[in-house]
C-alpha cells in the first residue's frame, strides 16, 4: 500500500467522482424540482401548532413558489412526501433550489440533504457457522416468550408463499409489535403471519424522481418481484425447510440464522433503485414499530457523518436500542471502497464457505481446467465430443466489446455452434451467456479479470457455461488463439469440504475507513458467496426476464448475503441476552471472530491468494457459538458515540443533527477519536514526526464468570513498541467494568500500516481485538 497521504488524496478524488456521477444522474431525472430531506429541531415547534406534522406542512407551504397550479390544487400536499418522527425528525419534500434556500432560513431547520440513490449489494451457511439444530437450540433462549425478536429487513419486499416463511408451531405475534400489514396488488392481510409479522412499502421518493410506478409491470406492494428481499429475509430468519435446493444444487436443509425470529419487510427498493427519502422513512417507521434488529443490504457513496441521512437515522435507531447491520458493498478488491462506515453501524464484508459447485473445461489438448457453474438445463454438451472454441478479444489487458459479450456485439456467423470465451465486466454474468445463446453459441467460458482474481462465483446460466479464474482464463485464451482450438464443458454438482475456507471474497469492499482512520472497517466478514436462500416466484433464478424457470430457492453472492447472516445472529444474541445494547452485540461478534481458515492458516484474500488484512476482514469471520459467551464486551452508549463525533471537526450546527433530539452536548471526554471504546484498535500517528507516542484507552465489561482473571497478549510490531497497562484484569463480579490503556511508541515510521492483535485470555475465553498502526505521511 502506498503512503497513507496518497490514499487520502485518492479518497478525495473518488468522493468528487461519486459526487459528479450523482449530479449527472440526478440531472437526467425529468423533473425541474428534486426531493430533499429536511431535518428539523423537534423542540423548536411553535405552540400554535397542535403537532409536528402541521408545523412541517406549514413550513413547506410557506416556501412554495406561487403558481397557478399551486393555487388551483392542494399542490403543497403532494410536495410533502414524508414526515419523520422517531429515529429522525423532519420531512422529505419535492422542492426547487430556490425553495430550499428559503426553507434553510426558517426557524427550526437543522440540515437539508439532497435525495441520494442507493443500490442493492448483491444452505450450507448455518452448518458452516456451527448452527446445527443442537447448537442452535442452545444459542436460542429456552423461554418461548423470548422468541419475540423482530428483524426489520429493508429491501425489495418479500414472497410470503416461500416455505422459508412457514409459521407452523410459532407462538402468537409478540406483544410489543406495533407494526402493520399494508395491502396492495398481490399482497393481502393473510400474507402476514406469525413469521412475517409486518409488511410496509415506501415509494414516494422513487415516484417523485421517476414518476408513478406502473402497477401492471411492478407490484406496488410488499410482494417481492426482484427476489433480493426474499433471499435476505430467508437468510436472516427463514424457517427450516427439508430438501431445499436450486435445480438439484446445494441439496439439504435450508434455514435462516435465527429461524425462531420474526420478519418485518420494509420495501424500499424498486426497479430503478432505492432512494434515501424512502429508506429514511422505513428506518423511522421500523423503529416506531419496535423492531429489535435492522438488516440493510444496500448502500450509496460515502458522505461525512452529518451529510449521510442513513447514518443519522441509524444513530437514532441505536439510541432506541436497535441493532443496525449493513452490507459493506461490492466494490472490492479496490481499497477505500466501503460504504456504511459509521461506528454505530455494524458493517459486514463477504467470505466464502466450504461448499463449491465445480465444473470443468476440457481443452482439445486434453488439459482439464476446474471452474464453477450452476447450469442445469435440457441442453448439455457431450463430454465425448469437442466443440470449436472462440475468443473475440486480443488477449490484451483491455477487454473489447466482443470479448465482454455485450448485447449486439457477437457475430452469429462467427460464433454459431462454438463455445465462446467471455471476459467478466460491464454487463451481468448471466446476460453474457444469453448473448452467446442468442448468437448461436453452444456454450460459454466466463473468465475472471485481474479485479476478480481466482474467486469463483457460480451462476444459474441459461446455456452450458463455466466460470474460471484469471490465470486459467489467460491460459484458455492463449490456447483459443491457436488454429482449430476446441473444448467441452462438464458439470459436477455440489462439493463440500472445500479447502481453504473461508476466504475473503474478491468483490467484498475494503478499508481503510477514510472518514475516520481510527475506526477500523469493515467490522467483520460472514458467508456471502454462493448462498442458498428463499426466492421469489415472479422471476427465474438467473433474474433474466427470458428465464421461465421457477424455484423456491436461489443461490446468490454479495455482501447483501453476508449482512443478513450477521443480522440473524444478532437476533439470536438479543434473544439470549435481551439486556445487551447494540454495541454489546457487535462487540461479542467482533472479539470472538476468527482469523484462520480450515487449513489453520491466516484468512486469505480471494483476489490475490495472499493473507487478508483487517482492512479486508475487519475483526475476522463471525463465530456465533463463541459470540454467545464472549467473556468481556466493549460497550458503547449513545453519548459515547456523540463524544466521538465531537472529535470529527464538525461545527456545532453539524453536531446538532445527532444531538438535538436528546439535547446532547460535547463533554470532550475523548482525547483522541481512537479512544472510542471500539472492539478494534486503530492507532494513527499524525504527519508530525516529532510525535512518537500515542496512548489509547479501553474499558471492558465482564459478562462471563463473576470472579475471573484475564491476562493480555499483544502482537510485536516492526515500527512501534506496544505496552498494555495493566497487563492483567481481575474481576470480582458480573457486569463489573475495568479499564486499560495501550501505549504505542514509534521505533521506525513505516510507509504502510502494520496489523496485529490484542487478546485478553482467562483460560476459557479469548477476547481478541485487531490492531492497526498507521503513520500518516507528510508531503
Amino acid at each position: 500500500m502506498a503512503g497513507i497521504l496518497v490514499m487520502k488524496h485518492l479518497f478525495f478524488f473518488v468522493s468528487v467522482c461519486l459526487a459528479i456521477n450523482l449530479a449527472m444522474c440526478t440531472s437526467n431525472i425529468p423533473n425541474t424540482k428534486k426531493t430533499y430531506i429536511i431535518q428539523m429541531d423537534k423542540w423548536a415547534k411553535p405552540d400554535v401548532f397542535i403537532d409536528h406534522v402541521k408545523w412541517y406542512s406549514s413550513l413547506v407551504k410557506s416556501v412554495l413558489a406561487s403558481t397557478p397550479e399551486k393555487e388551483s390544487t392542494g399542490h403543497e400536499e403532494e410536495r410533502l412526501l414524508y414526515t419523520y418522527q422517531t429515529a429522525f425528525h423532519g420531512v422529505a419534500a419535492h422542492l426547487s433550489e430556490e425553495e430550499v434556500k428559503k426553507l434553510q432560513e426558517q426557524h427550526g431547520v437543522l440540515a437539508v440533504f439532497p435525495e441520494t440513490k442507493y443500490q442493492l449489494h448483491t444452505t450450507r451457511s448455518p452448518m458452516f457457522l456451527g448452527l446445527d439444530r443442537y447448537d442452535s437450540s442452545k444459542l436460542w433462549s429456552d423461554r418461548l416468550s423470548d422468541h419475540n425478536v423482530i428483524v426489520g429487513v429493508l429491501d425489495t419486499g418479500i414472497w410470503p408463499e416461500s416455505p422459508s416463511f412457514n409459521d407452523t408451531g410459532m407462538i402468537g405475534v409478540p406483544a410489543h409489535w406495533k407494526g402493520a400489514c399494508e395491502t396492495g396488488r398481490g399482497f393481502e392481510k393473510h400474507h402476514c403471519s406469525k413469521k412475517i409479522v409486518g409488511a410496509r412499502v415506501f415509494y414516494r421518493g422513487y415516484e417523485a424522481a421517476y414518476g408513478k410506478i406502473n402497477e401492471r409491470d411492478e407490484y406496488k406492494s410488499a410482494r417481492d418481484q426482484d427476489g433480493h428481499g426474499t433471499h435476505t429475509a430467508g437468510a436472516v430468519a427463514g424457517s427450516l425447510v427439508h430438501g431445499a435446493n436450486l435445480l438439484g444444487y446445494a441439496y439439504g436443509n435450508a434455514r435462516g440464522m435465527a429461524p425462531g425470529a420474526r420478519v418485518a419487510a420494509y420495501k424500499v427498493c424498486w426497479v430503478g433503485g432505492c432512494f434515501s427519502s424512502d429508506i429514511l422513512s422505513a428506518v423511522d417507521q421500523a423503529v416506531a414499530d419496535e423492531v429489535n434488529v435492522l438488516s440493510i443490504s444496500l448502500g450509496g457513496g460515502v458522505s461525512s457523518y452529518n451529510r449521510d441521512s442513513l447514518s443519522i437515522a441509524a444513530f437514532g435507531a441505536m439510541e432506541k436500542g436497535v441493532f443496525v447491520s449493513c452490507s459493506a458493498g461490492n466494490g472490492g478488491p479496490d481499497p477505500i471502497s466501503l460504504t456504511n462506515v459509521s461506528p454505530w453501524i455494524t458493517t459486514v464484508g463477504a467470505s466464502t464457505m466450504d461448499r463449491d459447485f465445480p465444473a470443468t473445461v476440457k481443452l482439445g489438448t486434453g488439459k482439464i481446467v476446474t471452474g464453477a457453474s450452476l447450469y442445469k438445463g435440457r441442453t448439455n454438451l457431450s463430454t465425448q465430443k469437442q466443440y470449436p472454441l472462440i475468443y473475440l478479444g486480443n488477449n490484451s489487458s483491455s477487454p473489447m466489446p466482443g470479448s465482454l459479450c455485450l448485447e449486439g456485439t457477437l457475430d452469429g456467423a462467427a460464433v454459431a455452434g462454438k463455445i465462446v470465451i467471455c471476459d467478466r465486466g460491464i454487463n451481468p454474468r448471466v446476460q453474457k451467456g444469453q448473448v452467446v445463446k442468442e448468437a448461436g453459441g453452444v456454450g460459454m467460458i466466463l473468465t475472471n479479470t485481474a479485479a476478480n482474481g481466482e474467486e469463483l462465483v457460480a451462476d444459474s446460466h441459461l446455456l452450458p457455461a463455466v466460470a474460471v479464474g484469471e490465470m486459467a482464463g489467460r491460459a484458455i485464451k492463449r490456447y483459443a488463439s491457436a488454429r482449430n482450438a476446441t473444448a467441452t464443458l462438464r458439470f459436477l454438482g455440489t462439493k463440500l469440504g472445500i479447502r481453504p475456507s473461508p476466504v475473503v471474497a474478491a468483490f467484498s469492499s475494503r478499508g481503510p475507513n477514510f472518514l475516520s482512520l481510527e475506526i477500523l472497517k469493515p467490522d467483520m466478514v460472514a458467508p456471502g458467496v454462493n448462498i442458498l436462500a428463499a426466492w421469489t416466484g415472479a422471476l427465474g433464478p438467473s433474474s433474466l426476464p427470458i428465464d421461465q424457470r421457477r424455484t423456491n430457492f436461489n443461490i446468490l453472492s454479495g455482501t447483501s448475503m453476508s449482512c443478513p447472516h450477521v443480522s440473524g445472529i444478532a437476533a439470536l444474541l438479543k434473544a439470549r441476552h435481551p439486556d445487551w445494547s447494540p454495541a454489546a452485540i457487535k462487540s461479542a461478534l467482533m472479539t470472538t471472530a476468527y482469523v484462520h481458515d480450515n487449513t489453520y492458516k491466516s484468512l486469505k484474500d480471494a483476489s490475490s491468494a495472499t493473507p487478508s488484512t483487517p482492512y479486508d476482514h475487519g475483526a475476522g469471520h463471525i463465530n456465533p457459538r463463541k459470540a454467545v459467551d464472549p467473556g468481556l464486551i466493549y460497550d458503547i452508549g449513545a453519548q459515547d458515540y456523540f463524544e466521538f463525533l465531537c472529535t470529527q471537526d464538525l461545527s456545532p450546527s453539524q453536531l446538532m443533527v445527532f444531538g438535538k433530539f436528546s439535547n446532547r452536548t460535547c463533554h470532550h471526554l475523548l482525547a483522541n477519536p481512537g479512544d472510542l471504546n471500539y472492539p478494534a484498535i486503530s492507532a494513527v500517528f499524525p504527519e508530525d514526526e516529532k510525535i512518537l507516542m500515542l496512548t489509547l484507552h479501553r474499558t471492558v465489561t465482564n459478562v462471563g464468570s463473576p470472579v475471573s482473571s484475564y491476562h493480555v497478549r499483544v502482537t510485536s510490531f516492526k515500527g512501534a513498541v506496544v505496552k498494555v497497562e495493566p497487563a492483567s484484569l481481575n474481576f470480582t463480579s458480573k457486569h463489573q467494568k475495568l479499564s486499560y490503556k495501550v501505549t504505542f511508541e514509534t521505533k521506525s515510521r513505516q510507509k504502510a500500516p502494520e496489523f496485529g492483535s490484542l487478546i485478553w485470555k482467562d483460560g476459557t475465553h479469548k477476547v481478541r481485538s485487531p490492531i492497526v498502526v498507521t503513520w500518516l505521511a507528510s508531503l
